[in-house]
């Protein structure tokens, strides 16, 4: 009896994947949809992304350090994730003082109330700008037109989105050009697809998200659009779609566990996303439909569960 079989708790195989890992790569990811920002809205990009990405650091620390009294995680790169996908969902000439409300809501509310990384039910980023959306409708509803290396922050010329002028009849001034390398008025992270699509890239060659939350979603959206009779390819373009197909709902922590429950979830969101830009009022449904989506996602876990191994399928 001198060895021992020893069973432990799964995973009893590891990927060699970490949370830093997965969180630097998604940052890596969006570089160049962040580049593509800073060419078109300039120094705006840069202080809303810089502002937001610090507040987010800091009220985590803050947190962790003073008020739950655990161990302080900020080196994770999660804290710095949520302030750029905070900072790519808002404005590039959004004042400062409610970039950091923001980043305190998303924070302090949408990930450290519910015991941190991990434990959270909302993607945090989704929850601060929905929470400014609503508090600062004018604000975050002014959008600076894309002008290359603009040097303007709140005094920058503004004008209407894509979606917008979808909502008020209005033919899209844009070509798909414009929408595919970022020459649209918008958030800093719903502009340039083709930048949106190389992180896409990236992020599927490194392992770090799979094809289906966002396939199923774009797909879904265009199937839907052509069945109500508006243009698919506008809408898969426009805005936030691709930032939120790719880099929100997949979040590791809000998302299905289940490759089954991923397409459900993802045609859902597609679903509601056009229902809400169609028939709601507002001109955009991405946020709205990943927070309500998020809320569904332990119930997708709940009942869409992968076959266990080893189990006896009973007979008559």
């Amino acid at each position: 009896m001198d060895k021992k079989f020893i069973i432990s708790p799964s995973p009893h195989i590891h990927s060699g994947n970490s949370v830093e890992g997965c969180m630097y790569g998604v940052l890596i990811a969006l570089i160049p949809a962040f580049l593509v920002a800073l060419y078109f809205f300039g120094l705006g990009a840069l202080i809303v992304t810089v502002t937001s990405v610090l507040a987010c650091v800091l009220f985590e620390y803050l947190i962790q350090k003073y008020i739950l009294k655990g161990k302080v995680t900020i080196s994770n790169g999660s804290a710095i994730l949520t302030g750029v996908l905070l900072a790519f969902n808002v404005p590039s000439n959004l004042p400062v003082w409610i970039i950091i409300i923001g980043a305190l809501v998303a924070i302090g509310i949408g990930k450290m109330s519910f015991g941190g990384l991990g434990n959270n039910i909302f993607n945090p980023a989704l929850v601060g700008r929905v929470f400014l959306l609503i508090s600062f409708p004018v604000q975050m509803t002014t959008w600076p037109k894309p002008e290359a290396f603009n040097s303007h922050y709140l005094d920058a010329t503004t004008g209407a989105t894509p979606l917008s002028m979808l909502k008020q009849g209005m033919p899209i001034e844009n070509t798909t050009l414009d929408l595919l390398l970022g020459n649209v008025g918008g958030s800093l992270g719903e502009i340039g697809a083709i930048a949106l699509l190389l992180g896409f890239a990236y992020m599927l060659w490194k392992k770090i998200i799979t094809w289906h939350i966002p396939v199923s979603i774009l797909t879904t959206v265009a199937i839907f659009s052509l069945l109500i009779g508006i243009d698919p390819l506008t809408q898969l373009l426009t805005g936030g779609l691709l930032l939120g197909s790719i880099f929100m709902a997949t979040d590791y922590v809000t998302s299905p566990m289940s490759h089954k429950g991923m397409i459900i979830y993802g045609v859902a969101i597609g679903l509601l996303t056009i229902i809400i830009r169609q028939w709601a009022a507002y001109p955009e449904g991405m946020s709205f439909a990943i927070l309500i989506m998020n809320a569904f996602t332990p119930l997708i876990n709940m009942y869409v569960k992968p076959k266990r191994f080893g189990e006896v399928v009973k007979h008559g």
